[in-house]
């Protein structure tokens, strides 16, 4: 007989959930310190392997979440999930600031790389927003903005590389300004880029099926509580998919590698605004973006204005602040509190 989540007791379920939730974490624990060895490995600078590796590896799970509910018709599960996610990753930078107690983040971690990828996030959240205002254009059910979306992301990605290797501009250093973090050439234990590799595609394999059985897990909830599906995927799924994340930027704060964190949470939240576009793919009865309600609409709007709370503390640069972080932690913390009183009321 075929185990179905929906047909056992809601303290199973929450079994479950918290299951997978920890095998998300410690995945994501993992695929953090791979990210800095493949870092150096590649030259490719931790902002960027913030993006690639990290930030596409810890994303898998709401990745899958968001395409396999869609996929059964639950657009407000796989909506919810992806935009909450961005709101709750970005709020986990700001905790991350509280345990980096030599400063502001934003200030240690200042990179023209960091500023990109923050803008190319802003932009690419305004595009759903267009499509859901704009014309119904289908394309083999396939909204245009979806293939978009895509198109931005590798580009943009191509532009966060050139700014890297030639920048055109520097952040003004300080006592605070942290580099890269740099491996231990003298390892004593060196593993192979082989190895490397194939544990990390591991470990993101693990997350991702966690992911699924989460979703599931997300449906069921709904269906024994009542709670909707917009709410559940807002906060429930999106934080316990985005826990990747929040454990990779704190053990990547505490190592040092500031930027990698930053890479981490600005870089996983452009990925998972192809959420959407995946789950758009995913949907059989239109588009997706015609499924959005108020409610998605103020989750997209607040993750843009955290967004660009964000960006002005990255250029602002305040070296401390409340508590020892910037102000534009505290503002974000803020926001995403306000918005848990709004969305789950």
């Amino acid at each position: 007989m075929p185990f179905h989540l929906a047909d056992q007791s809601l303290g199973l379920i929450f079994v479950i959930f918290a299951i997978c939730t920890l095998v998300i974490g410690v995945a994501g624990t993992r695929l953090a310190g791979i990210a800095v060895k493949l870092a150096e490995r590649t030259g490719m600078g931790q902002i960027i392997a913030g993006a690639l590796f990290v930030g596409m590896s810890t994303s898998l799970p709401g990745s899958v979440l968001s395409v396999t509910t869609a996929w059964q018709g639950h657009t407000d599960l796989a909506i919810g999930n992806a935009l909450g996610g961005i709101a709750a990753q970005t709020t986990f930078l700001a905790i991350a600031d509280l345990v980096y107690r030599k400063g502001n983040l934003e200030h240690a971690a200042a990179s023209a790389t960091g500023l990109a990828q923050t803008t190319l996030l802003v932009s690419m959240l305004s595009v759903p927003i267009l499509a859901y205002a704009g014309p119904e254009w289908m394309i083999f059910h396939i909204h245009p903005a979806s293939i978009l979306l895509f198109v931005i992301y590798g580009f943009g990605l191509s532009l966060l590389s050139e700014i890297r290797d030639e920048p055109m501009w520097h952040p003004k250093k300080t006592d605070l300004t942290q580099e890269d973090a740099k491996q231990d050439a003298q390892d004593h234990h060196p593993e192979t880029s082989t190895r490397l590799w194939t544990e990390f595609l591991a470990f993101a394999l693990l997350t991702a099926l966690a992911g699924h059985v989460i979703g599931q897990a997300g449906l069921a909830i709904v269906d024994k509580t009542g709670i909707s599906e917009t709410a559940v995927g807002t906060f429930l799924t999106a934080i316990s998919t985005s826990f990747p994340e929040f454990v990779s930027a704190i053990a990547a704060v505490r190592m040092g590698a500031v930027n990698l964190a930053v890479g981490d949470i600005i870089g996983g939240n452009a990925f998972d605004v192809l959420f959407l576009a995946a789950s758009d793919f995913a949907y059989r009865e239109g588009s997706i973006y015609a499924a959005f309600t108020n409610q998605h609409l103020f989750t997209i709007a607040l993750v843009i204005l955290m967004s660009g709370v964000l960006l002005l503390g990255m250029l602002n640069r305040e070296r401390r602040g409340i508590g020892n972080i910037g102000w534009e932690s505290v503002a974000m913390l803020t926001l995403y509190g306000g918005s848990i009183f709004y969305l789950a009321g």
